[in-house]
């Protein structure tokens, strides 16, 4: 049976936050796309170059990398087929479990992670960090682990 209680409606000031975190979302990843575009790489590209440098052996399986680079498996093989054209990565059966795939970052992945991250860590600085006081950094960043430590919430509808 359907829900036909009343939604909690957001009131004038949380509407207006609400909607600056969409439009600062939205801003702060143009921006940072648009600073990796002389690298020839897009922000969800980026993020699995940075997941794999911090693995052992720039090595994961490609589960765990959809996982740590927070996107959908679907969406993750079709990054890392275009990545490993681009000779950024490849990818192999895993030894112990043979429906499994690893992504394994190469030195061509690994030199232009080398060569993007100044450019992306002060487009960070840019567009976020040095843009708010130190308090409400830290303050986002209490709010954004609320959100993922929290429990999934119940689809509505």
């Amino acid at each position: 049976m359907p829900d036909t209680s009343e939604p909690r409606w957001l009131d004038a000031e949380q509407q207006r936050d609400w909607r600056a975190f969409l439009s600062g979302v939205t801003r702060i990843n143009e921006h940072l796309e648009l600073a990796l575009r002389p690298f020839g790489l897009d922000l969800a590209e980026y993020e699995i170059l940075v997941q794999l440098s911090e693995a052992e052996r720039r090595s994961l399986r490609m589960s765990d990398l959809a996982h740590s680079a927070r996107q959908s498996r679907s969406r993750l093989t079709h990054t890392v087929a275009r990545m490993e054209s681009k000779g950024l990565v490849t990818r192999r059966a895993c030894p112990s479990d043979r429906r499994g795939v690893i992504a394994t970052m190469t030195e061509h992945g690994w030199s232009l992670l080398v060569r993007a991250a100044p450019t992306h860590v002060q487009s960070v600085r840019e567009i976020l960090v040095d843009r708010v006081d130190p308090e409400d950094f830290a303050a986002l960043g209490r709010l954004m682990r609320a959100v993922i430590d929290g429990p999934e919430p119940a689809l509505v509808g």
